[in-house]
């Protein structure tokens, strides 16, 4: 891996992804969990920009989809990942950049760097968004607090080691732009509805693993829903009188539903930023003082021991 500065890890939630694109200076997105891949689940999303698959690597991983090696990569933005904790970034970033919506506006950060680099290969693009100062410092942002340093490692053998990839349609196709392959990868037509392409595609990913195996997590992006909804409210004008009473309601609740949740992200956010090590500190020191810290210490060794062998037991059964 080249050296380009630390990364952190980045929690896989929709609040801190949403945020993320709009520190890099995007407009017209956003992004929302999914919680399975229901038809259903999608229409009231559409338009679906693309999805972000976060699952547990092996360093096994197989593709069902063929290595684009032909003159679509001069369209198609694709990076190679050459730095660790990267992929969080690069597997956003792989959607935004392919994105052709003219309600999205990928600001000046992202847009001058996709002109700077639009004519290098995989591996030059990786290099320079690695090297980006400004999307390493937004990335960076949402670090959480510890209390300790560690030595970075390379994962042991035992260690979990989650990864991103990233699955959207480009000009009529089904693609997943993954940072630790070769290139693109084309899984073929998206029909007439590519979120339903790419279901026995993720499916057929997820039925490798052993059962019982939860470690996965799916996000869409979307259409920012603030703007769509205010777009709506202008168009309700044309409507009759008492059409258009009910539906400024109906709207104006989901607008409201969407600002207050905009409002909790933004929370959740300050509270991951937070440095809660005086507090933990003092705590410790009170637990100290009283007797209890060496008893609460033991018992947590206990359990954490207890945990380690049933996951090793769980290993050999499988």
């Amino acid at each position: 891996m080249a050296e380009a500065g630390t990364w952190c890890l980045i929690e896989s939630d929709p609040g801190v992804f949403t945020e993320l694109t709009h520190k890099f200076g995007v407009t017209g997105t956003q992004v929302e969990e999914l919680w399975s891949l229901d038809r259903e689940q999608f229409t009231d999303l559409k338009p679906v920009y693309g999805l972000i698959f976060l699952f547990k690597w092996t360093g096994e991983e197989e593709s069902s989809g063929s290595l684009v090696q032909d003159d679509r990569l001069e369209t198609i933005f694709f990076a190679k990942q050459v730095i660790n904790n990267a992929c969080a970034t690069q597997a956003i970033l792989s959607v935004l950049m392919n994105i052709e919506d003219p309600s999205v506006s990928l600001g000046p950060t992202l847009q001058e760097l996709k002109e700077f680099c639009g004519s290098f290969d995989a591996g030059m693009k990786g290099l320079t968004l690695s090297n980006s100062d400004q999307i390493r410092t937004v990335h960076n942002s949402f670090a959480r607090q510890t209390l300790f340093e560690f030595d970075s490692k390379k994962a042991e053998k035992d260690d979990d080691v989650f990864h991103f990839v990233s699955y959207l349609p480009i000009q009529g196709r089904l693609y997943e732009l993954d940072g630790l392959k070769a290139g693109p990868i084309d899984h073929g037509p998206t029909g007439e509805d590519w979120t339903e392409a790419v279901k026995p595609i993720i499916e057929g990913r997820m039925a490798r693993y052993t059962a019982g195996e939860i470690h996965f997590n799916l996000m869409a992006v979307i259409q920012d829903r603030t703007t769509r909804y205010n777009q709506q409210l202008k168009e309700l004008a044309s409507l009759p009188a008492d059409i258009q009473a009910s539906e400024v309601m109906r709207i104006e609740m989901m607008l409201a539903d969407e600002e207050n949740k905009r409002a909790k992200w933004r929370t959740e956010n300050i509270r991951r930023r937070h440095n809660y090590l005086p507090l933990i500190m003092e705590l410790l020191r009170h637990l100290a003082s009283r007797g209890e810290l060496l008893p609460i210490y033991q018992r947590a060794r206990e359990k954490a021991i207890e945990a380690e062998r049933k996951k090793k037991e769980k290993g050999k059964a499988a």
